[in-house]
């Protein structure tokens, strides 16, 4: 009975997003009439979906006969990837330069809930490298580039433990990580997410004051030593200052 609740459910979820991705480029407004063309779903399925997605704020729907457009949910989606896509349009040249002075992969992340998001990446030329790639998904908590962004984050330890990746876990190293992080401007990883790969990370912050993402230098361990993560972290710093002024902030 369980199992069979969860494939309705999921199935009610696919519907309606074959309902929002009905409307094409130049929809003003759509009829239930039009729409049923568009989608295949029975006309009692429909108007429940449609009625589902205007409480959500994901349609509006106006006149007689009714016709419905994208609401303002849709639209703070769109503000969301837009913004992510401006930072990340708007820090190529700070990454290009980051790569040039350290030959190693160079990436961009911003925070999404409880976990980081990478919109931007440039990778090494170096035969023996490592890469995430734009869309990889991983825990603030978890790596340097993560843990940069939580440090900024202002959380109380009750909502630290929110971010957690298992509720029981001992949260005296990830306080003192994020205090090293905010003393010194950057934070590193070893090994933590991939063997013998160390990450170098710095926060950068929007025109709010607010921290808005970090950006990572990440290589293998044989080339990246303490004098290297030194030097990463300093290079880091100035790009993060550089980025940040890019997005408003100003220096109080």
């Amino acid at each position: 009975m369980e199992e069979k609740k969860a494939h309705e459910s999921v199935r009610a979820v696919e519907r309606a997003l074959e309902i929002l991705l009905a409307f094409r480029p130049g929809d003003k407004s759509l009829t239930v009439a039009e729409l049923l063309t568009r989608v295949n779903l029975s006309r009692p399925t429909l108007y429940r979906l449609l009625n589902t997605l205007e409480q959500a704020g994901f349609l509006a729907s106006s006149g007689e006969p009714q016709r419905f457009h994208l609401g303002s949910s849709v639209a703070q989606l769109a503000h969301v990837w837009l913004s992510d896509q401006r930072i990340a349009e708007l820090a190529q040249p700070v990454l290009q330069g980051l790569r040039d002075a350290t030959s190693e992969t160079v990436a961009l992340f911003v925070p999404d809930g409880t976990y980081r998001l990478c919109v931007a990446e440039l990778e090494s030329n170096q035969p023996l490298s490592f890469r995430r790639g734009v869309g990889y998904r991983e825990k603030l908590v978890r790596g340097a580039s993560g843990r940069s962004i939580l440090s900024q984050m202002n959380l109380s330890t009750e909502e630290l433990r929110g971010y957690l990746v298992e509720p029981g876990q001992d949260l005296s190293a990830l306080v003192s990580d994020m205090e090293r992080i905010r003393a010194e401007g950057f934070g590193t990883s070893h090994h933590e997410l991939i063997e013998g790969a160390v990450a170098v990370a710095a926060p950068f912050f929007n025109g709010a004051n607010q921290v808005a993402g970090s950006l990572c230098i990440f290589g293998p361990s044989v080339r990246v030593d303490e004098p290297r993560v030194a030097q990463f972290g300093a290079l880091l710093n100035a790009a993060t200052a550089e980025l940040s002024r890019l997005l408003g902030k100003k220096n109080f």
